[in-house]
């Protein structure tokens, strides 16, 4: 599970999810999904109330709809180290509508820290064909995982000055840098002002808020 992700933050999760009484089947293939069961390669029907269906990342089908522009197998478009579509220059992508080379074949992944990347990449990019300078390539930079496991805990990898360039972390440290990191993620996105409003009310929410509904 969680491929795209250092093999100690992987194992971790799971076993952590299976710590919580979460039952974990990976490279296990669903063949058919019904109202109150799920049915997987074999023929094993797994009982369930409530189904959840998360399969990946895929980018909208109107990209490949688009005349003349180059996507892969799930609609990205493929780009150029400069995150210029390979079928057109002036059209650009990042973010999960991208196919974006990291090195050799293997694209950057489909993770927030690269998006954000990319899209201050394309600032520069844009202001510099403006000025008509040149464009330069982007390049991906992991700054390592977190993994948030609901309240509990939570696990993941950070960069840091290390012989493996990174230090895993888990439990309540690392649950306060998943913490830190979602409100600077509402900095960013919303800004200063509207962050903390956002912030205090969550916090006077989860105050007032009982923790057992019964409708």
């Amino acid at each position: 599970m969680l491929p795209t992700l250092q093999e100690r933050v992987s194992e971790t999760t799971r076993e952590t999810l299976e710590e919580m009484g979460v039952a974990v089947r990976v490279s296990t293939t669903v063949t058919r999904v019904q109202p109150e069961w799920v049915e997987v390669e074999g023929g094993a029907s797994i009982p369930a109330d409530i189904t959840i269906w998360a399969a990946g990342i895929r980018a909208p089908s109107v990209l490949a709809s688009l005349d003349g522009l180059a996507v892969n197998h799930i609609n990205q478009v493929k780009v150029t180290s400069s995150l210029q579509s390979e079928s057109d220059s002036n059209v650009y992508a990042l973010g999960d509508c991208a196919s974006c080379a990291m090195t050799g074949e293997a694209p950057v992944p489909p993770r927030a820290q690269a998006a954000h990347q990319q899209a201050m990449f394309l600032f520069k990019a844009l202001c510099a064909r403006i000025d008509g300078r040149p464009i330069g390539a982007f390049t991906y930079k992991d700054h390592g995982s977190l993994v948030s496991l609901g309240s509990p805990t939570a696990v993941g990898s950070i960069a840091g000055i290390t012989s493996t360039g990174k230090f895993f972390v888990e439990g309540f440290v690392a649950k306060l840098m998943y913490a830190a990191l979602y409100r600077k993620h509402l900095v960013a996105v919303s800004g200063l002002r509207r962050a903390v409003f956002t912030i205090a009310a969550h916090g006077l929410g989860r105050l007032l808020t009982p923790r057992v509904k019964l409708h």
